[in-house]
């Protein structure tokens, strides 16, 4: 075998090992978006019917809450971004990242003091090279987060936002994350959760005109109860959002990558063919030109 069909063999076989790779990432990536689309989109009932609650309770019981005054006493804001743990998911992680220098950018341009929250490795490497300071980090839960770590961020952030200016208390609560479309459409997206803003739509308005609400206990009391299961509940379900479309994301790449491994397999297969058509030409030629040489003398 001649030096070149000797590495166009060897670059089919390591396409080839790639490709299996790709298509089994593939598979695993495509096995367990199911459950977490449904995590994800299973969410917003819920979410719906709590945010009416608490909008009810806004509206009629005339009571005010410190998660939904804006602060003026302080200029630091928290911003989290949620990105993957592990790469080969396309540009879902930079998409995330890039939005987040220019959260960060303009926040700044505002005169506020952002400090930095990064759930997921690659957001956590990506500051850490860059030497921008990261006041906490989550990693190894990206694609499929447990309510317990939702809780745990959701705490951290109601902590800080409740706390006084001398205790690291802060303005404004930003969220740089990927949601969930659908299977080919994932749209990165910046949200301010803290503080809260609660809209009354026009059914909400007319409905308030006939309808008289006693609450028991206290509306702050349950403003006090419910605020902070609603937070948690938004933190959750950005992650589930995060995680189906960090799955979405990768299975589409993984395809792909799949795709271009065999366009090379079949460009490798025709280069080595020539190879060997060359090889045996310039045999054929050989063998005929030495037998011209013998039958002249």
């Amino acid at each position: 075998m001649s030096g070149a069909q000797r590495i166009y063999k060897k670059k089919i076989r390591a396409t080839e090992t790639l490709e299996k790779v790709f298509n089994a990432m593939e598979l695993i990536a495509a096995s367990r978006i199911g459950k977490a689309r449904d995590a994800a989109l299973g969410q917003d009932p819920f979410t719906r019917a709590l945010t009416q609650s608490i909008a009810t309770v806004a509206t009629y019981a005339d009571e005010e809450h410190p998660l939904l005054n804006e602060r003026t006493d302080t200029n630091r804001v928290i911003v989290l971004v949620v990105t993957s743990d592990r790469g080969m998911a396309g540009a879902y992680s930079s998409s995330v990242l890039r939005e987040t220098d220019r959260l960060l950018q303009e926040l700044r341009e505002e005169g506020k003091e952002p400090e930095l929250y990064a759930f997921g490795r690659r957001g956590v490497s990506h500051y850490r090279f860059r030497g921008v300071p990261l006041v906490k980090t989550w990693i190894g839960e990206s694609d499929q987060p447990s309510s317990d770590t939702a809780v745990e961020i959701a705490d951290e952030f109601l902590e800080r936002f409740l706390a006084a200016p001398e205790d690291g208390g802060v303005a404004e609560l930003h969220v740089v994350y990927t949601r969930f479309e659908n299977m080919l459409r994932q749209t990165v997206q910046t949200r301010r959760m803290l503080p809260l803003v609660m809209v009354e739509d026009d059914a909400a308005e007319e409905h308030h005109v006939t309808s008289i609400y006693e609450f028991e206990p206290s509306g702050q009391e349950i403003f006090s109860a419910l605020l902070p299961i609603y937070v948690r509940q938004r933190v959750y379900a950005v992650l589930l959002m995060a995680a189906a479309s960090e799955l979405a994301s990768r299975q589409q790449a993984m395809h792909s990558a799949a795709e271009n491994a065999q366009e090379l397999i079949e460009k490798y297969t025709r280069l080595a063919n020539n190879a060997r058509q060359a090889e045996i030409t310039t045999e054929i030629t050989e063998i005929i030109s030495g037998a011209d040489s013998l039958g002249k003398n």
